[in-house]
């Protein structure tokens, strides 16, 4: 049996990442000596606060081939995710008469719940279903398409079981029936390559905390050329174009810019080692446990994601086994509502499998001897409580 480790495991890291010390460092000057408000357009304070909250529109704006002025800093990928598809819905009705929004029965429920409030305002909103391997099914959502569409939101990868969705095929379908599409790409950007231009994206949700960046900041990216109608969800001193009133946190802009910055150096090389160590593991349970299911696609899915059925399991039973490990039952989001996965539901998932499944992710700060630990940990926890249901 393995020693446990004195701190837990952490491969959580599509819940929340811990914030890269290189961009604690960038943020720190912020909060005490560069105190300025990034509005206030009089004084010195004011323009280098406004100076640095620009340069970090910029880095965002890199991070997927986009230009700073076509990013609006927000609080996060919800506020992001509600402003594009509320936003967007509501100006095209008003400016082309389309009321109708398409999304995936996968999305986060931020995406889910945006789109079921524009029901209550005659909007129809279509949910496809996805394939077995949680895939859009491409020619369902071409059917689905037409001259009443405003916005279909599909986002680039998943949240729960790392799937990546085809941006391009969907950018391409969607621009050829001038339907506006937004991804929210939150656990995408930094992960896999981004360019809104290549994929026909016209708006994106961006969140700090899932790339090595602070919570309580992200960004929502809207075309400029052609400009994407949107209306603003709150009144304000009309802040960022607009769209987004209040005062801006610079040192929370700072540190997401520099993440971002981090996060498109490395890439490459990041993604190499997760696949690496994300396979190594993978291997190492099915010796061990080879009734584990793995959910979604093998193929089209993020580095260091799994999502792992263990049939025959309890899934809470399995978790709490899991002492010396922190993984998740899928999204953080949703993890206290009692509810079950809806995405493995929606890849057809029975409930019984639902229960059993945990989601494994690793990242940055993830050492070889973590990964071989966690491994041993999880095999340790399955077979324990499968001699105790025996």
């Amino acid at each position: 049996m393995l020693n446990r480790p004195v701190a837990p495991i952490y491969l959580d890291y599509q819940a929340t990442t811990p914030t890269d010390p290189r961009v604690v460092d960038a943020m720190l000057p912020w909060f005490t000596e560069h105190f300025g408000n990034p509005h206030s357009a009089d004084h010195r304070h004011g323009w280098d606060a406004a100076e640095a909250v620009d340069k970090a529109r910029d880095q965002v704006a890199a991070a997927i081939g986009a230009k700073g002025k076509e990013i609006i800093f927000t609080s996060g990928a919800t506020e992001s995710n509600n402003l594009a598809i509320k936003g967007v819905a509501r100006a095209r009705r008003k400016r082309d008469g389309r009321d109708k929004v398409v999304t995936l029965a996968t999305e986060h429920k931020c995406v889910l719940e945006s789109a079921n409030r524009l029901i209550e305002e005659g909007f129809e909103v279509i949910v496809l279903p996805v394939k077995p391997d949680g895939l859009v099914d491409l020619d369902l959502l071409n059917e689905t398409l037409d001259d009443r569409t405003a916005l279909v939101s599909v986002m680039a990868a998943n949240n729960e079981i790392g799937v990546i969705q085809p941006l391009a095929e969907i950018g391409r379908m969607a621009r050829a029936k001038g339907v506006l599409f937004h991804s929210d790409c939150a656990q995408a950007v930094g992960k896999i390559p981004l360019g809104v231009e290549a994929l026909n994206l016209d708006l994106v949700s961006i969140s700090g905390h899932k790339l090595y960046g602070p919570k309580g900041v992200g960004a929502l990216y809207v075309r400029r050329r052609p400009r994407v109608p949107i209306e603003a969800l709150m009144d304000g001193g009309g802040q960022e174009k607009g769209l987004r009133s209040g005062t801006l946190a610079p040192p929370l802009c700072v540190g997401f810019g520099q993440a971002c910055r981090i996060a498109l150096a490395e890439m490459a090389s990041e993604s190499e080692r997760l696949s690496a160590m994300r396979d190594d593991f993978l291997t190492r349970v099915e010796a061990a446990v080879p009734q584990v299911v793995v959910n979604g696609s093998r193929d089209c899915r993020l580095a260091a994601n799994l999502n792992l059925t263990f049939p025959g399991m309890e899934g809470a039973e399995l978790l709490a086994a899991l002492d010396g490990l922190s993984v998740s039952s899928g999204s953080a989001c949703s993890s206290g509502s009692g509810s079950y996965s809806h995405v493995l539901e929606a890849i057809g998932q029975p409930p019984g499998r639902v229960a059993a499944s945990i989601r494994v992710a690793f990242g940055r700060f993830t050492t070889d001897e973590e990964a071989s630990s966690a491994a041993q940990i999880l095999i340790d926890a399955v077979e324990r409580c499968a001699r105790v249901r025996a």
